[in-house]
């Protein structure tokens, strides 16, 4: 096999086989009859136009060159400027018919024998180079009708460098593009010997550095490195600084009691650093950490609650603590227990700086829009719908807060409250007609007692009267409270006559059962107290000094003490 994928033969089949085609040099044609390569023996192929040849293998002649007979093919007109074919040539001999080796004079136009491009056979004296078979041949003769002038081919780089390295770096930080001087010219201020600077070609192509001048970095790069650099040492040194601050370190406040006036709502269900933030944002104190740690320091600190407040702009945390749990700082509507509604409308007039009889105004036009519960009763015998519905508490207030929204404030914590009672189990258990009963059961209570124990016993002289097989009182009340109400008064000091013969509604010593309707707003302990009142079965009270209630089981017992009253306040 040869390098042209085919065995020894007489005909080449690869258009690149050097002898392939037409053997033209040079793009120069000789003449008709001509050896063209100046008198070296060509051998034609079936693909030259001018002429078909087939080669003849001839006998090799041990002391000559080998020659070959070219014989025109069968059913083939001779071509009349082809080359004519070589006849066999005849051993010469020299002298005596010693063979001298040259080759004989009788081949025509001086042409030597080629040499056998495959390399078929022994080659003789005299034999030319193979300019094809080495690699520093000749690039093949085309046909005629391929000839063309050769490409003008740009001169041959030869790298001086690694072509492994790694590709040339493009960002203007590293080529130093922007890094120019005034006069649009790259600044070449440095000598660099690092090889990899030479093997950078010119953005052209054409030229190439050996040791070049290496760029200088952009100088506003650098700088923004360096800014980039010590803002980051910077910040992490200032957010190590906040952080030991914040763990270890004293938290922000102001010294003194602060001056000026500021008024401060705190809601319900505020912790304190809920506190902590609304006094922030109102300019009390300087920090939310420093209220914090300042209500964790003073013993009262945890009982501040909700309401407003009058304090200080800029006032150390401390100060602050100390007078949120000072009740006189506070800027609020208490309502005692037991108050009745007209206290409670004159002390919202009062407080709001109004006319007095404008809240009792309000409550009577507005009443329905106030959030009442639909169990409470309005009938024509109720003196105040809202009565035992202004709940008793601390309501925070402004200068700016109206009679009604106090109100339904009221209303709103009396609800609240009301529902956390089982006040439908407990009119069921004591045969009342419903929560209002229960309610004005409590009311009863909170305006005859005094103490929690009171209370309880309280409730149980009540719900003892209103037994229906109570032959003592035949179920009547006969509480004082009751008649001060419908009067709107609080006396000690009653006449029997009175007393008794008033036709009120509200006057239990007239009429058996309950009043139409709550006498007061009573408070938590009286409300708990009316749920679960005592069993050891009194049925009769009184106080002789106003502070301390005695309570006793027999209409005997009760008289000995009623009698001691009587003298006691001058009464008949």
């Amino acid at each position: 096999m040869t390098e042209y994928g085919r065995g020894p033969g007489s005909e080449p089949w690869h258009p690149e086989d050097p002898l392939y085609g037409d053997q033209g040099w040079g793009g120069q044609q000789p003449a008709h009859g001509q050896n063209q390569y100046g008198g070296e023996q060509q051998q034609s192929y079936p693909h030259d136009p001018y002429a078909q040849q087939q080669q003849q293998p001839q006998a090799q002649d041990p002391y000559a060159q080998q020659q070959y007979q070219q014989q025109p093919g069968y059913g083939v007109q001779p071509d009349p400027y082809a080359q004519q074919p070589q006849q066999p040539q005849q051993p010469q001999y020299d002298n005596g018919g010693w063979g001298t080796g040259q080759q004989p004079a009788a081949m025509p136009y001086d042409a030597q024998p080629a040499a056998d491009p495959y390399g078929g056979g022994q080659g003789g004296y005299g034999e030319t180079q193979d300019y094809y078979g080495t690699p520093e041949a000749y690039p093949p003769p085309q046909p005629p009708g391929r000839r063309e002038a050769a490409p003008q081919q740009a001169p041959t780089q030869t790298p001086d460098w690694d072509p492994e390295v790694q590709p040339e770096e493009t960002h203007p930080f590293f080529t130093g593009a922007d890094d120019r001087d005034d006069n649009g010219d790259d600044r070449d201020d440095d000598y660099d010997d690092d090889p990899r600077e030479s093997r950078r070609g010119s953005r052209g192509g054409n030229e190439r550095r050996g040791k070049g001048k290496k760029k200088s970095r952009n100088g506003c790069a650098c700088l923004v490195v360096s800014l980039v650099l010590v803002g980051g040492l910077g910040g992490a040194g200032y957010f190590g600084y906040s952080y030991w601050k914040d763990k270890f370190g004293a938290a922000p406040d102001y010294a003194g009691s602060g001056s000026g006036s500021v008024e401060v709502e705190i809601p319900k269900g505020a912790f304190g650093t809920d506190i902590g933030n609304i006094l922030k944002k109102q300019g009390v104190v300087k920090s939310v950490d420093a209220f914090v740690a300042a209500q964790g320091e003073n013993p009262k600190g945890k009982s501040i609650q909700a309401g407003v407040y009058l304090l200080h702009e800029k006032m150390s945390a401390a100060e602050a603590v100390k007078m949120m749990v000072d009740p006189n700082s506070q800027n609020l509507l208490v309502i005692p227990e037991g108050f009745r509604n007209t206290a409670v409308y004159d002390m919202v007039d009062k407080k709001l700086s109004l006319k007095k009889g404008t809240t009792k105004e309000v409550a009577t036009a507005k009443r329905s829009e106030l959030g009442l519960p639909d169990w409470a009763v309005n009938g024509k015998d109720i003196k105040d719908p809202l009565e035992g519905f202004l709940y008793p508490a601390a309501y925070p207030v402004t200068k700016e807060t109206k009679p009604e929204a106090i109100l339904k404030k009221m209303v709103q914590r009396s609800n609240e409250e009301y529902e956390k009672l089982d006040l439908e189990g407990t009119a069921k258990k004591y045969k009342l007609d419903g929560p209002w009963q229960v309610l004005t059961v409590a009311s009863l209570v909170q305006a005859e007692g005094l103490t929690h124990d009171d209370f309880r016993k309280m409730a149980e002289v009540v719900y003892n009267r209103l037994k229906p097989d109570n032959v003592v009182t035949n179920r009547k009340l006969e509480f004082d409270s009751a008649f001060n109400y419908l009067n709107n008064q609080s006396k000690i000091k009653i006449s029997t006559k009175e007393i008794r013969t008033n036709p009120d509604p509200y006057n239990t010593y007239y009429h058996a059962g309950l009043p139409p309707g709550p006498i007061s707003n009573p408070g938590e302990e009286a409300l708990r107290a009316t749920l679960n009142p005592t069993s050891n079965g009194w049925m009769f009270f009184i106080s002789l000094d106003g502070k301390k209630t005695e309570f006793t089981k027999t209409a005997a017992e009760h008289e000995k003490l009623n009698k001691k009253f009587k003298e006691k306040h001058g009464l008949e």
